[in-house]
């Protein structure tokens, strides 16, 4: 007898939470679900692990299918069990976070799947462990950021200065001093300055930045 044939089977699913950053603030896509349960309230991007498909390929998926993007930044987060999480079934969920940027998704196909971006600050109630969910995914990046550059993915190829610093102060809620932060930012030699100027926020403009992805891997030092 086949040793897998009487146990128990589950349906496993994978969550997204994927952030975004604009206007200084830092943004969650949610979608308003309209289908049950808990039809009409506030969830992540989710679904289910197909057949033939690892959990980690089901993320990447979902992702796609939700936002138009792919060969994003994503890392998994937790498994999550509880035998009444979800009131539909038995559902064990895998939780990835994604750090997208916020101007390069497919707007169409995600106002198609009814999904809003969100402040952070402002967000509404989310349904089955979701929070959870949100605050594990925060504090991996809280610890992730400090040492490793997995901010940049929130921006544009090229960003000031008062971008990268007001990102990192989205991050972790709180300010940092401008001469402080702008010296330890000049230490990384792989953010380098371009000849280019942003005159969006005011008539003199400020200078643009970009990462180098090359000269970062080379020399692996980031800390803030």
């Amino acid at each position: 007898m086949n040793y897998y044939h009487e146990k128990t089977k589950f349906y496993v699913a994978v969550d997204c939470i994927i952030f975004g950053f604009s206007e200084g603030r830092l943004n969650l896509l949610l979608l308003k679900r309209n289908f049950e349960p808990s039809k009409g309230q506030w969830s992540l991007m989710g679904g289910f692990v197909r057949d033939g498909e690892s959990v980690d390929e089901a993320a990447k998926r979902v992702l796609q299918e939700m936002t138009g993007l792919g060969n994003v930044f994503m890392e998994q987060v937790s498994a999550f069990g509880e035998v009444e999480r979800d009131p539909g079934e038995r559902v064990i969920s895998v939780a990835y976070y994604a750090l997208i940027n916020i101007n390069a998704y497919d707007r169409e196909l995600v106002q198609s799947h009814n999904a809003f971006w969100i402040d952070i600050n402002e967000l509404p109630e989310l349904i089955f462990d979701h929070q959870e969910m949100l605050e594990r995914a925060r504090n991996l990046i809280k610890q992730k950021a400090s040492s490793q550059p997995i901010g940049f993915n929130l921006l544009p190829k090229l960003f000031t200065l008062t971008q990268l610093q007001t990102l990192y102060e989205a991050i972790y809620g709180e300010a940092f001093d401008k001469r402080n932060f702008r010296k330890r930012i000049a230490e990384m030699k792989f953010i380098e300055m371009t000849d280019k100027i942003d005159k969006a926020g005011s008539k003199r403009g400020a200078r643009l930045y970009k990462m180098n992805k090359a000269a970062y891997r080379k020399d692996r030092k980031f800390k803030l």
